[in-house]
C-alpha cells in the first residue's frame, strides 16, 4: 500500500497480480488496483481528470490521461472519500504506475494536481 498527501487530499492506493486473468506464457499480466481518495480538507472538491505513467520492463513507457476516473468525475465534501478499482496490464512481470489527478476547488474554482503514489506492478514469483 502507498499513500501520498497533497493540499489536504490523501489518496491510498495498491495493487494485486491477477492470475485468472493473466498468461506469463505469452506475456500478460494483469494487475488489478484499488484507490481511495480522501478529501481531508475544509473545502469541496472535484476530481476533473487523471495523468497515469505506466512503467513496464519489457515495454515502452505508456502515458494514460482523460477525464475523471471510471466514468467519474466524483465531488468529495470535507471529510468524505471515494474508492474505486480498475486494472492494468503488462508485458512483463514487473513494472509500476504514477501519476496526478487534477482536482477542482468547488469554492474559487481552482485547480491543483494531487500526486497518485507509485503503485509497484509485481509478478509474485519476482519478488525474491
Amino acid at each position: 500500500m502507498s499513500t501520498t498527501v497533497t493540499q489536504d487530499i490523501r489518496v491510498t492506493a495498491r495493487s494485486r497480480y491477477e492470475a485468472v486473468h493473466s498468461d506469463p506464457k505469452v506475456g500478460r499480466f494483469l494487475f488489478s488496483y484499488r484507490i481511495t481518495i480522501a478529501n481531508h480538507g475544509k473545502d469541496t472538491v472535484r476530481l476533473k481528470s487523471r495523468h497515469w505513467i505506466i512503467r513496464d520492463s519489457l515495454a515502452p513507457t505508456r502515458e494514460v490521461a482523460g477525464p475523471g476516473v471510471v466514468g467519474e468525475t466524483p465531488v468529495l465534501r470535507p471529510g468524505e472519500e471515494f474508492t474505486y478499482s480498475s486494472a492494468c496490464d503488462l508485458r512483463s512481470g514487473l513494472g509500476s504506475m504514477a501519476g496526478t489527478y487534477c482536482m477542482h476547488r468547488i469554492s474559487d474554482d481552482h485547480e491543483f494536481d494531487v500526486v497518485i503514489p507509485e503503485i509497484q506492478l509485481r509478478f509474485p514469483y519476482t519478488a525474491n
